[in-house]
């Protein structure tokens, strides 16, 4: 099984996912950022403004969490935004053609908790996150209808981890 944490920057996916590991049997942490990273050192790949616009990323994270579920089994806890509704449905039916259930989180936060968590990061990142927060917006509506939404506006990611887990 994959748990699948989705929702924007400073929803408290990373923590969250965290906090999930010791609490679900057998989870093991899988991020599908470091997919992109590897694809990043193929040279001349076209330009695009997000790793996730490389249609290798999307095949590969699915076959990379169908090889790595095959190899080890257990469940694979996956933190990722995943704002582009045509990417999730690639992925998510990649991962369901394999037998792979998924259980989709959208962590989601209100926009001055996000703001307030966002400023408290590196500066070299802070900029970049805050301005995906209109994007995360425009997508909340696919977001909540494709996974359940998990608000952690008031909750430790600990608190949010168990709320996960109940779910599963």
């Amino acid at each position: 099984m994959i748990i699948w944490l989705n929702g924007t920057f400073g929803a408290g996916k990373t923590s969250t996912a965290r906090e999930l590991l010791p609490i679900v049997p057998e989870a093991r942490y899988f991020d599908p950022e470091q997919v992109g990273y590897l694809l990043r050192t193929v040279s001349e790949l076209p330009r695009v403004g997000d790793f996730q616009d490389w249609p290798p990323w999307r095949g590969l994270v699915v076959e990379t969490a169908v090889r790595l579920l095959d190899y080890v089994g257990g469940v694979l806890v996956m933190p990722q935004t995943v704002l582009v509704e045509e990417y999730w449905r690639e992925i998510s039916g990649g991962l369901e053609k394999a037998g792979i259930p998924v259980r989709h989180f959208v962590l989601h936060a209100d926009h001055d908790t996000l703001v307030r968590r966002i400023k408290g990061d590196e500066e070299s990142i802070r900029e970049w996150r805050l301005g995906h927060l209109a994007a995360y917006q425009e997508a909340f509506p696919w977001l909540s209808r494709e996974g359940q939404v998990v608000d952690t506006g008031r909750m430790s990611p600990g608190e949010v981890a168990g709320v996960v887990a109940a779910f599963c």
